[in-house]
């Protein structure tokens, strides 16, 4: 039997990696263990280990690794060292991680570090900030990558990465997303009690590398949105340094009737409030990767998601208020045209079960050889 560790930090890798610990845990051959970490464990952001708990997966284990001074070297220091007393506990045979977040750095720096095969899920894409560093990093100390696309995988291999150790299985979010378990939003509605007949998304992150101009940027957005005349469901931003100012800035609109401000809310549960909306504003990838899919028109603010591979009409705008308020006023009228899909086609789940139940996987040397092209 393989023993398989996932690593979580936040709501949004959690959202991606569900359905592949679920199906994992149907296999009598996979024992699963699911390491969480990082925001599912702050109250202000809505302490989401509640939502991991209710899927009832059997072996969970949490570690905090919040620092009362919140940078990032200092969480990635305290999450190696949570994460690696864990695995000389249960000693896995692989490491599964995620995206750009430190703690998925975190995960493969203790896997490759001791001798444990380690997997990356969404590795090769692009950002315009300090993620790609972390997601490239991640990159080369991972055996085995598992990519949404073939762009992704292209650049994998530019970077050296053997063929045999890439494969394509698109995003696995987008299984959830057209799957038959999303809620009604008749049921969405009441569970959170918003009462709009319409209404649009508001994601909107902090970018580390512009800390200084953050507090600026948040006010300035949450101007705009008061200065506009739709009903917004707005979701906190990651933990990232700078999220502070966007929490401050939210709170002085947290009593006005338009607005309703979650810490968090449960994927599938989100899912069905964008699929519904009249549109989705701010820089998170939910509207470069999960907007295009539902067909929902996308106002993406700012640097955050620079260079990601985008296959939909996005109305772009920079931070300044001028700005975001003449997007607000066109996003009506936006016309959607025809998206490429290119994150997938809803197997990634199945894809992935069947790389891991083949042998030639395991075999993969856990030393890595860079290939010249």
């Amino acid at each position: 039997m393989k023993k398989i560790l996932f690593l979580t930090g936040t709501r949004a890798d959690f959202g991606k990696i569900k359905s592949l610990i679920s199906i994992l845990e149907q296999q009598q051959e996979f024992e699963v263990f699911v390491f969480v970490t990082g925001m599912h464990l702050q109250e202000e952001y809505g302490y989401t280990l509640i939502e991991i708990e209710r899927c009832n997966f059997k072996n969970i284990h949490t570690f905090e690794n919040h620092t009362h001074e919140t940078t990032m070297d200092l969480t990635l220091a305290k999450t190696i060292e949570g994460l690696s007393n864990y695995c000389k506990n249960i000693n896995p045979d692989m490491i599964v991680v995620h995206g750009d977040r430190v703690e998925t750095l975190a995960g493969a720096i203790v896997g490759s570090l001791n001798n444990i095969l380690v997997t990356h899920i969404e590795g090769g894409e692009i950002s315009g900030t300090v993620d790609e560093l972390i997601r490239h990093s991640v990159s080369k100390l991972s055996h085995i990558h598992f990519v949404s696309n073939a762009e992704a995988r292209k650049r994998l291999l530019q970077m050296g990465e053997i063929p045999q150790s890439v494969f394509e299985i698109g995003s696995p979010d987008i299984d959830i997303m057209f799957s038959d378990q999303l809620p009604e939003l008749e049921v969405v509605k009441k569970y959170y009690e918003i009462d709009f007949d319409q209404y649009a998304i508001v994601m909107f992150h902090p970018v580390t590398t512009e800390f200084q101009h953050m507090k600026k940027y948040a006010n300035d957005f949450v101007s705009s949105l008061l200065n506009d005349n739709h009903n917004y469901i707005i979701i906190y931003p990651n933990n990232d340094l700078g999220s502070q100012f966007i929490i401050d800035a939210y709170n002085t609109i947290k009593n006005n009737s338009r607005f309703r401000i979650f810490p968090s809310l449960r994927f599938e549960y989100f899912l069905t409030l964008l699929k519904n909306s009249q549109f989705i504003i701010g820089n998170s990838s939910a509207g470069i990767r999960e907007a295009p899919y539902y067909g929902i028109p996308i106002i993406n603010i700012g640097t955050r998601q620079q260079n990601r591979a985008v296959h939909a009409d996005i109305v772009n705008t920079d931070y300044s208020q001028k700005r975001i308020e003449e997007a607000l006023k066109i996003i009506d009228s936006h016309e959607i045209q025809h998206a490429d899909h290119d994150f997938g086609n809803g197997n990634s789940t199945d894809l992935f079960l069947e790389c891991l139940q083949k042998s030639d996987i395991w075999q993969l040397n856990h030393q890595k050889q860079f290939r010249d092209s």
